[in-house]
């Protein structure tokens, strides 16, 4: 960890200095991906350039970005590389599933601003009650960024109540879980989101969340943003991000590219320029909707209001959809590029299993618009977490 004189804590200076790192992000991406993780090296420079900060509190040591402003964050190291992006987003926002911790355990955990957490938040582990606290056991899947994180925490069922599972979030220290290697995947491989586990771990009361409330140690905008949408927007940065190199990808191939008995380059195709102008377009669109939905979340929140039950389905609803405008433009781009696409050595190859793997995020699937759109049309639904 670096220290807060080391690195940035505006979210200007942040954006800016993950910019400048962009073309040595995307020079490195097969490395990335044939890692399954971003080198230490590169966590570095990303650490020194403030990246984690973005939207940890000022009183943290953090940037305290809105949450347009991160995710343009987010979008931009996408553009360089979607599994570098993912990475920061999620050891940059995963503190906020601990911010029902005891004050002094928040203090503790981001002692430094530059503090990379990980964790899953899927009740998979077993806690009971024991001397010192809470005997823990289980394994936790897509544990992104958990090689290199200083806290890992884990979702546990602790028992059942009039048929609703009670749940309890335990924090561990790296050396309290085993890290197994399990992340061989088709996309986003350089995201390290491997499996771990805990076998009958005290973890003490200070340190674990009970989920049946939440009473958050620290007021700030973003801990009053729910939590589903925040990470849903965020995603769907990730997503446009992706796109948005995709196209810069298929329009510098496009200069070049002579297509089989075509008699000119790609890019002088009015076929090519049609679908380069309408995905253009419709990109252009997806980001403009999430970044209105973004700045409204904030306003809400900065008031200090409730979000309604609405105002979630449509944050929810445009996420999906940004996330499926962003998958549809990786896919132009990719048959775009002909036969050559399909080669190791062709970034667009690289973009099109990043989408395909971040849709599946379950935030971000179609399904999600089921819910979304019986609330809007004023039917009563159920959700845990919406």
């Amino acid at each position: 960890m670096t220290t807060l004189e080391t690195g940035h804590t505006t979210p200007r200076g942040v954006l800016d200095a993950a910019r400048s790192l962009a073309p040595a992000i995307a020079a490195r991406a097969g490395e990335v991906e044939a890692r399954r993780r971003v080198p230490p090296d590169l966590l570095d420079d990303l650490v020194g350039a403030g990246v984690f900060r973005i939207l940890r509190p000022t009183t943290h040591g953090g940037a305290e970005a809105d949450l347009a402003g991160a995710m343009r964050l987010f979008e931009s190291l996408a553009r360089a590389d979607a599994s570098v992006a993912w990475t920061v987003m999620i050891g940059s926002g995963s503190w906020r599933d601990l911010v029902s911790l005891p004050r002094d355990t928040f203090d503790e955990i981001l002692c430094s601003p530059d503090v990379i957490t990980a964790g899953a938040f899927a009740p998979s582990g077993r806690s009971v009650a024991a001397e010192g606290g809470h005997l823990v056991s289980g394994r936790w899947a897509f544990a992104s960024g958990c090689e290199h994180a200083d806290w890992i925490y884990g979702t546990c069922v602790e028992g059942v109540a009039d048929g609703v599972p009670q749940l309890r979030t335990a924090v561990f220290a790296p050396d309290q879980v085993e890290i197994e290697d399990t992340w061989a995947v088709s996309g986003l491989c350089g995201t390290g989101s491997h499996h771990f586990r805990a076998d009958s771990v005290v973890v003490s009361p200070d340190r674990t969340i009970d989920r049946s409330v939440f009473e958050p140690c620290i007021d700030t905008p973003i801990v009053r943003v729910p939590i589903a949408s925040l990470i849903a927007l965020a995603i769907s940065s990730v997503a446009v991000g992706c796109a948005q190199g995709a196209l810069d990808d298929i329009v510098a191939l496009a200069a070049d590219k002579v297509p089989l008995l075509a008699g000119a380059h790609l890019a002088e195709s009015p076929t090519f320029q049609l679908d380069l102008a309408d995905a253009d377009a419709g990109l252009r669109a997806a980001r403009a909707l999430i970044h209105q939905l973004a700045e409204e979340a904030w306003e809400t929140a900065s008031d200090g209001v409730e979000p309604s039950l609405p105002d979630r389905a449509r944050a929810r609803a445009a996420a999906v959809w940004a996330t499926e405008r962003a998958a549809e433009v990786v896919g132009r781009a990719f048959r775009a590029g002909g036969g050559g696409s399909i080669y190791a050595a062709s970034p667009l190859q690289r973009r099109l299993r990043d989408i395909d793997a971040l849709a599946q995020h379950f935030l971000v699937r179609r399904d999600t618009l089921v819910t979304a759109g019986a609330i809007l049309a004023g039917r009563e639904v159920e959700v845990a977490v919406f």
